[in-house]
């Protein structure tokens, strides 16, 4: 069974950081793709970051571009999004997720398994 767990979220002040972790178990970790989704109360889940499989190569949002890092140690089957300079608008819940194939990283659609979201909230 196929379990991506996410942790590390919480409560912080703007311009603070955090790292949320994703560990994952029941796949091939090193084959798969790992994205960093977000979803705000009632807004859409969207894109935030993502790492590929092959070589850690990353994508980001543009919103988040600079201030977030993702990285991966397949050794521990952990994907992790370091957030800084963190701001109100980037509270939501964090949803990490695993992709095999070629599609973009973009999409909810792209990605195969999904997290149950970790709540990152920014206080001003």
């Amino acid at each position: 069974q196929v379990q991506l767990v996410e942790s590390g979220g919480g409560l912080v002040q703007a311009g603070g950081s955090l790292r949320i972790s994703c560990a994952v178990s029941g796949l091939t970790f090193s084959g798969y793709d790992m994205g960093w989704f977000r979803q705000a109360p009632g807004k859409e889940r969207t894109f935030v970051a993502a790492i590929t499989w092959r070589l850690s190569t990353t994508y980001y949002a543009d919103s988040v571009k600079g201030r977030f890092t993702v990285s991966r140690d397949n050794a521990k089957n952990t994907v992790y999004l370091r957030l800084n300079s963190l701001k109100p608008e980037d509270t939501a819940v964090y949803f990490c997720a695993a992709k095999s194939g070629v599609a973009s990283f973009t999409q909810r659609s792209d990605y195969n398994y999904w997290g149950q979201g970790t709540q990152v909230t920014v206080s001003s």
